[in-house]
């Protein structure tokens, strides 16, 4: 048996569950596809609605030769102790672990140091079905170890163990043409679950899509370990068809398009526009972009192709900020095109980062004053933190605070010197959250509840205090 699982389990985590928008593993279904399609049955075990427990129990009743687990840094620590287990197993002796995803590229002696026996870096679908191939080969016991060795060395893009040295094989080119990728294995888990999970709490369910792999920009904070800086796209004609089956299999109410800049080619929304309209598969989405990627054009297309709510990042509202983490886009574009949007009626999100490396309280301020001028239906914000592999990382990396102990944290739990101590900003995500709300309030005029009103505003200026207090 060829498992395949990604060692995500919500259960485990409250603020998922709180928000409780959970998403099937897309790059793991891809994978499974692509393994069936060239004949490779494959099961998946899907963690999310399930239990390490449950896991544990199936891995032992059915002893797959191989297992394939999906990590990044949100799963990194449920999957090092998924291979501990199974390490620690007689049982399970002779399955192999292999790993993928984006936290491996960087990382590649120390997950092969925590009993991985192979590593597949970059794009996981042909390299994990050359993978197979070779572990599955028939061959005879005698020269099996030996030629097994020279096989491996042949696959491109792969990482692993021999006699104490660790062997990295050249680089997997990024495949070219994404309509040779059959369609996700979404039959291979229970889509339902996570639908009706949607639709109980939200009021209506969603299906993530991808179109495209790569992003052609330079983002310091933002890793590229998988797809890297590129862009390649699946034909419009493809998505639709895709849409399509979705409709008539789930009935899904909404899709999420997964793509890091939906509109980077006018070209592209052009075609999939008139596809969608032509064959009448229009259902309510929404996307990621950048804002100098839409005008008055695309956003009317994509409004009549169903985009409900467009996500335009700038991660802040100072200039200076943006500037240094080469965001490559002006603020004022930025907030003219969410008001673009939210006046043809698309619903708007964008994405804040607070204590990025040199922010000041000024700076904090400016961002303020940008999500009250954009005004977008929703935003999120998060502290910033370095991921291995970024420019980010490299350049704070002689400013982290402590050396973490590899096995038993992740990346979000790096700390760096920056401008305020590291509560500062805790209290900075209050105050931007509470005073923006308090200003939402505010433009609703007569229609504004008081008590609400004078709630947000004291929260905002308690977080007021408290951030020159933590200074």
């Amino acid at each position: 048996m060829i498992l395949l699982t990604h060692g995500y389990f919500i259960a485990e985590d409250e603020k998922e569950q709180q928000i409780m928008k959970p998403y099937p593993p897309l790059g793991l279904l891809y994978v499974s596809a692509y393994l069936k399609e060239n004949n490779f049955d494959n099961t998946i075990f899907d963690s999310t609605f399930s239990s390490k427990n449950k896991l544990h129990v199936f891995l032992l009743d059915n002893q797959p030769k191989i297992v394939a687990l999906y990590v990044n840094i949100i799963t990194k620590l449920n999957v090092l102790a998924i291979i501990k287990f199974i390490k620690s197993q007689e049982t399970l002796k002779h399955t192999k672990i292999i790993l993928g995803g984006p936290d491996l590229t960087y990382n590649i002696d120390n997950y092969l140091n925590n009993s991985a026996d192979f590593l597949v870096i970059g794009e996981g679908e042909q390299t994990m079905l050359e993978l197979v191939k070779c572990l599955y080969k028939n061959e005879k016991q005698g020269q099996r170890e030996k030629k097994k060795e020279d096989k491996l060395k042949e696959i491109n893009g792969i990482a692993f163990r021999k006699n104490g040295k660790i062997i990295q094989t050249a680089a997997r080119q990024k495949l070219k043409d994404l309509s040779e990728l059959p369609l996700p294995n979404r039959a291979g888990i229970e889509m339902q679950k996570y639908l009706d999970v949607w639709k109980k709490r939200h009021g209506k369910n969603t299906i993530s899509v991808s179109t495209q792999r790569g992003c052609p920009y330079t983002c310091k904070w933002c890793s590229t370990a998988v797809y890297g800086q590129s862009y390649r796209r699946r034909p419009a004609k493809k998505v639709v068809e895709e849409l399509q089956l979705l409709r008539n299999e789930y009935h899904p109410d909404s899709i999420w398009f997964v793509d890091d800049v939906f509109s980077v080619s006018h070209k592209w929304i052009k075609e999939f526009h008139a596809e969608v309209v032509k064959k009448n598969v229009i259902i309510p989405f929404e996307c990621i972009t950048r804002a100098e990627r839409l005008n008055e054009e695309i956003l009317q297309l994509l409004k009549e192709a169903g985009c409900f709510r467009i996500w335009i990042g700038a991660e802040s509202g100072s200039q200076r900020i943006i500037d240094k983490m080469d965001r490559r886009v002006d603020v004022n574009v930025v907030r003219e095109t969410i008001q673009k949007a939210n006046e043809i009626g698309i619903e708007t999100g964008t994405f804040i980062m607070v204590g990025y490396p040199s922010e000041t309280e000024e700076d904090i301020y400016e961002t303020i004053h940008h999500l009250k001028v954009a005004n977008p239906s929703q935003f999120t914000i998060t502290v910033a933190y370095p991921i291995k592999g970024t420019s980010l990382y490299t350049e704070m990396e002689k400013d982290f605070k402590e050396e973490l102990d590899w096995q038993i944290s992740t990346d979000r739990e790096i700390d760096f010197k920056r401008k305020y101590k590291r509560k500062y900003y805790d209290f900075a995500v209050r105050k931007i959250v509470n005073e923006v709300n308090y200003h939402k309030e505010i433009l609703k005029g007569k229609d504004k509840k008081i008590t609400k009103v004078i709630k947000l505003k004291t929260k905002s200026i308690l977080a007021s205090v408290l951030m020159k207090i933590s200074k």
